[in-house]
């Protein structure tokens, strides 16, 4: 091989490591989800649903409750299951779009359990 070959070939290999990478990065940015919120199953009250904000959930986090599983007591609200205690006056209370309780919980790991968010309706008096 000529001197002149090699020096090209060895040109070359840099702009393809190059051209290679941002293949590689653009498949990865193309192919990762973009995180949503997710939605609330429809009810009554909501017949078309609603979405659950990002900030509570990481798309499986959320649920409606069933009756029984979310108390409202004069300490706060009691998740009947862990027996944890949500202040009224507490941020993680939101209002409930639809009327109706919904828990949002970590899922796993060492706050396996822990509300996020509570979403409750109307007090009742």
């Amino acid at each position: 091989m000529s001197a002149a070959i090699v020096r090209s070939a060895r040109a070359v290999q840099p702009a393809g490591r190059l051209l290679f990478s941002l293949f590689v990065v653009g498949a990865i940015a193309m192919l990762t989800a973009p995180g949503f919120a997710h939605d609330a199953k429809p009810t009554a009250a909501k017949p078309q649903g609603w979405s659950y904000p990002f900030a509570c959930c990481a798309n499986y986090d959320c649920r409606a409750t069933r009756t029984g599983e979310v108390l409202e007591k004069p300490e706060g609200y009691v998740i009947a299951g862990t027996g944890e205690v949500v202040p009224m006056s507490d941020k993680r209370v939101k209002d409930s779009p639809d009327g109706d309780f919904h828990w949002c919980a970590h899922q796993a790991g060492l706050d396996a359990g822990k509300t996020i968010c509570l979403f409750v309706p109307p007090r009742s008096y």
